[in-house]
């Protein structure tokens, strides 16, 4: 359903509950976005979601549907991708509303802050990421998108 269809309050109020979380967390952007609300956003084209894990992830962990990929730390290095902010200009203007995801929302919350300051204003995190956080047996998986069902694909 997209905001021209009678979503738009949905919406709204989506945006303003992840407003909301930043805002008690302290949080130094726009919203904090469960991986349910990420993909509402999304589909109803309201926003873009970028992927800033590894490439190895991207490919082969599995990915986002018809999400682009903007490494924030390439794998093997140990310093952000000096090209983040250029790489993303690329496929999000400043103006749009763009969503960050990783693996369990570290990197992406650091991708969204960067962002922010760079003059993204509606630059969010998804909570819990791709695989989410690890679980009291070391293993990912029991939240993040996969875990909550969320379209996904895999090479």
């Amino acid at each position: 359903m997209s905001a021209r269809e009678g979503g738009a309050e949905v919406l709204a109020a989506i945006l303003e509950r992840a407003g909301e979380r930043a805002r008690s967390k302290g949080l130094g952007y726009a919203g904090e976005l469960t991986p349910s609300e990420a993909w509402r956003l999304h589909t109803a084209g309201a926003a873009r979601i970028v992927d800033v894990r590894t490439k190895p992830e991207f490919e082969l962990v599995g990915r986002v549907p018809d999400t682009p990929l903007i490494e924030w730390r390439r794998y093997g290095d140990t310093q952000p991708n000096p090209n983040f902010l250029r790489e993303l200009a690329g496929v999000v203007a400043p103006d749009e509303p763009v969503l960050f995801l990783c693996r369990s929302g570290v990197r992406s919350h650091h991708a969204a802050e960067l962002a922010t300051h760079a003059g993204y204003p509606s630059a969010f995190n998804i909570s819990e990421g791709f695989e989410g956080e690890l679980d009291d047996t070391s293993r990912r998986g029991a939240s993040g998108w996969r875990a909550a069902g969320l379209p996904w694909e895999q090479n």
